[in-house]
């Protein structure tokens, strides 16, 4: 009996960790753009403390680790995770783009989810917001209905035509 258990903890284990490995966190906000605008996908902008913020880990370990998740935002989204740790080292590059940010999004608690979609007015990036939440109980299914409901209201700018040239 023990290694019947030994052996679904280990398989649910390698489960989770196989299914998170698809998932792309991208730290600088300039490559999630591009992304963003070549893919016609809106950005999420997860404001976490990840070193000490409770309700980050728990947002985490019950939403973003889960298969329903990483299925929904590897077709929907571009990830961005904006952190700010207490104890895990930082660049000041990276520190002072995500404190801009912050800054940008008045973010007044952790986590906090920003869905965007970036614009660009007079050569400057602007942020469209689709919505915002943050923790909500009730697993992946919940939380992924919110989400969904912001997403509804993305529409993705019109492809460039390409010129046709004459032969």
């Amino acid at each position: 009996m023990k290694k019947i258990i030994l052996a679904f903890l280990l398989l649910t284990g390698l489960q989770s960790l196989q299914a998170q490995e698809g998932l792309t966190w991208h730290t600088d906000i300039n490559k999630a753009i591009e992304l963003s605008r070549s893919e016609q996908k809106p950005l999420f902008l997860f404001f976490t403390g990840s070193d000490w913020c409770g309700w980050c880990i728990r947002l985490q370990t019950e939403v973003f680790k889960k298969p329903e998740f990483i299925q929904w935002a590897k077709e929907k989204v571009i990830l961005v995770e904006l952190d700010f740790p207490r104890r895990t080292p930082q660049t000041d590059a990276l520190r002072q783009q995500n404190m801009q940010l912050q800054q940008v999004f008045q973010v007044r608690g952790y986590p906090s989810v920003y869905l965007v979609k970036p614009t660009e007015v007079n050569g400057k990036t602007n942020f469209e917001q689709l919505g915002q939440t943050g923790y909500v109980a009730g697993g992946p299914e919940k939380w992924l209905a919110g989400a969904n409901e912001m997403l509804t209201r993305y529409v993705p700018d019109p492809k460039p035509k390409k010129d046709k040239k004459k032969a």
